[in-house]
């Protein structure tokens, strides 16, 4: 049994409350190997924001659960390096779908887990997400649920259709389970993909896809449900048509990728929408940047050479994310 406190990690309790209080979000960055790492604690020390580090269940047999929590130790460590005195950063399984799963995590060091049983029946998700807040609890670690289904496809989390949560659920959901925050649907979607062509308008100057909004009003009738609760949105990447250009000019193949609008991020982190995941776009990042350096030297063989300029591009998006749609900057000096 590995403490995550020895590891210099916080749980989400306290970082959850001051956001909904000052009306910003807590940026959850997904991660898979060390230049990811790298510039999400580079970003989140120089710009002083809390941060989650995410890891999937896939992210976690990917890099091999022991690497993993001295990576999560090194973070800490590396951040104070950096000149963060006081790092506030959380390692949060992302999406578990299982008990085991979630418990392994605990036990190894984590801060914060996901249960996500959303796809099963509203008894059985209740049943299984209170058994791992009965476990998770007991070493002051947070349990984030998920109640509502989102479209798209993550690592192992797909599904072909989103259902938007039911705002007359969520406080008997919540009270059974003792969760301490809860994912929602509202249409966000994972993946790069988040919305299909059918479901967009084309914007008639660029011929760019133009997403549908986001259904606030599902938000605003839940967070009148739920006043001052903790309220997760997963599948928040925007797809910057700027990397999805970049990667399709040097040899890619992304027609059609679109993500949510910034402007309703920036909207939904000023309720109580106080963690906003982003995946998607880190991916964008790594892979355009890789791409224009095969595309430019071909005969470059030094993963250095080309990790490094993903991880500075990736660093680039992290601070923009935390500046200038989170507005967590400054939130943990």
């Amino acid at each position: 049994m590995v403490s995550y406190k020895e590891l210099g990690l916080v749980n989400t309790r306290e970082m959850f409350a001051k956001a909904i209080k000052g009306g910003y979000a807590i940026p959850a960055f997904n991660f898979n190997n060390m230049e990811q790492l790298q510039a999400i604690i580079k970003a989140s020390a120089e710009t002083k924001s809390p941060v989650i580090l995410q890891v999937s269940k896939g992210a976690r047999n990917y890099a091999n659960q022991t690497l993993l929590r001295y990576m999560a130790q090194g973070a800490v460590e590396y951040a104070k390096e950096l000149g963060w005195e006081h790092p506030q950063i959380c390692l949060h399984l992302d999406h578990g779908d299982s008990f085991e799963l979630c418990k392994s995590c605990v036990d190894f060091g984590f801060s914060s887990v996901m249960i996500d049983a959303s796809s099963l029946p509203y008894e059985e998700n209740i049943a299984l997400t209170k058994k791992v807040v009965d476990y998770a609890h007991q070493y002051d670690v947070t349990v984030e649920a998920e109640l509502g289904v989102l479209a798209g496809v993550e690592d192992e989390v797909s599904s072909a259709v989103s259902h938007y949560t039911k705002p007359e659920e969520v406080v008997d959901f919540a009270t059974r389970t003792g969760c301490d925050s809860l994912a929602i649907s509202i249409g966000t979607s994972h993946g790069a993909y988040k919305f299909t062509p059918e479901q967009c308008t084309r914007d008639p100057k660029t011929g760019k896809l133009v997403p549908p909004p986001l259904a606030f009003d599902v938000l605003d009738a839940i967070m009148e449900q739920l006043p001052g609760f903790p309220i997760v949105l997963h599948g928040s990447s925007s797809v910057p048509q700027e990397y999805v250009d970049m990667i399709n000019q040097y040899g890619g193949k992304l027609p059609d990728a679109v993500g949510i609008p910034e402007e309703q991020l920036r909207k939904a982190a000023k309720s109580a929408v106080c963690k906003i995941n982003i995946d998607s776009d880190s991916r964008l990042a790594f892979t355009a940047a890789v791409r224009k350096v095969f595309a430019e030297k071909p005969g470059e063989f030094d993963p250095r050479k080309y990790c490094g300029p993903a991880r500075d591009l990736m660093e680039e998006l992290y601070k923009h994310k935390i500046i200038n749609v989170l507005g967590s900057d400054g939130k943990a000096e």
